[in-house]
């Protein structure tokens, strides 16, 4: 018979630590497992500088386009080249929603409810923007020609002459008053105004609804060779200023305008480079006024003073609006809801 020995705790965790050892090495000889999570190798480390090297060189900002207005894209990389905005990068890419800091919404483009809520961009009057009830408090910001959007982008803007611009000369003049219109509706103000002025003097209509489909080149043609361009808007609201105004001005002709009031364009132009069909009872008078004005060319000259110191632009559409966004996101970080925008805009 064996006597029974009892071991003391010493023992007992030297048997454990064997025991132990012995399972170890018996899944090492089996498995053979790696360790590189033990160790950096160089591989890894070339990984990591590259990540923290594409890490530091990526924009600070990123606009998801949803989608491109009306299939117009633009140049991931234009918000620096174009207008000096740095650190944005613009794109349509889905896959990046969760890293966008915002994202553009075109409400033409909108065919339902659109499932995230962020930055609400329209260019269209009321009239020709149809009014989505589930609009409210979906998005944060607003971005339109208004001058009450959170971001405001014109149909264009007079800005400063550079030593680039040429000195300006009042293009040849062969027509007194033109006008090109696309979309024609006997019921528009314009188009009333217009059946009216053309009974008291000639005006060189053009486009389908006179049978005189206009290229891109006839466009730029025609412009500088009237004296008058009639830049009527297709329906009336405050600061609904588009490129039928910008247009003439950037190419040498006077905007005989119809939109929202004298004032309200002032706040864009100066007053005595365009005349309103508001200052006169009646389209006749406005007839006999142009009819005056082609007879003095001094008078007819002074509606260009301006460009001693401006020049007109046009804007980016959907270009500007997403680099304007992004502008305004990298330096606004606080939280916003718009609540009410179907009131605010369709009110």
């Amino acid at each position: 018979m064996i006597p029974k020995t009892n071991l003391g705790p010493f023992q007992k965790f030297l048997g454990v630590l064997l025991l132990l050892l012995c399972f170890v090495g018996i899944f090492i000889v089996y498995y053979n497992p790696t360790v590189s999570w033990l160790t950096c190798s160089k591989d890894a480390a070339v990984v990591q500088e590259n990540t923290s090297s594409r890490n530091a060189s990526s924009p600070n900002t990123i606009v998801l386009v949803w989608p491109w207005p009306f299939g117009y894209s633009f140049d991931s990389e234009s918000c620096g080249p174009t207008y000096g905005i740095t650190g944005c990068h613009l794109t349509d890419d889905r896959s990046v929603y969760g890293r966008a800091h915002a994202v553009m919404f075109h409400h033409r483009d909108i065919s339902g409810p659109p499932l995230q809520r962020w930055v609400w961009m329209n260019m269209e009057s009321p009239d020709f923007s149809a009014s989505v009830p589930s609009m409210d408090n979906l998005f944060n910001l607003t971005a339109s020609y208004r001058r009450d959007s959170d971001i405001w982008v014109p149909y264009g803007q007079l800005v400063g002459i550079s030593e680039e611009d040429e000195p300006f000369r009042i293009p040849t003049k062969d027509k007194l008053v033109c006008w090109i219109v696309s979309h024609w509706k006997s019921e528009f103000k314009r188009v009333q105004y217009f059946e009216e002025l053309r009974q008291h003097m000639e005006v060189n209509a053009y486009g389908h609804s006179f049978g005189k489909h206009m290229s891109d080149q006839d466009f730029q043609a025609v412009i500088p060779s009237c004296k008058f361009y009639l830049s009527f808007e297709n329906s009336v609201y405050k600061d609904y200023i588009t490129e039928k105004l910008f247009n003439p001005m950037i190419m040498g002709s006077v905007p005989v305008v119809l939109g929202p009031s004298r004032e309200n364009y002032e706040e864009f132009i100066p007053a005595d480079s365009f005349i309103h069909v508001d200052d006169f009872k009646t389209p006749k008078e406005l007839a006999e006024h142009l009819k005056l004005l082609d007879q003095n060319q001094e008078m007819y000259e002074r509606f260009f003073t301006w460009r001693k110191h401006f020049v007109a632009r046009r804007s980016d559409f959907g270009l500007e609006h997403a680099c304007r966004i992004c502008d305004h996101i990298k330096r606004n970080k606080g939280y916003r809801v718009f609540k009410n925008l179907n009131k605010w805009y369709w009110g």
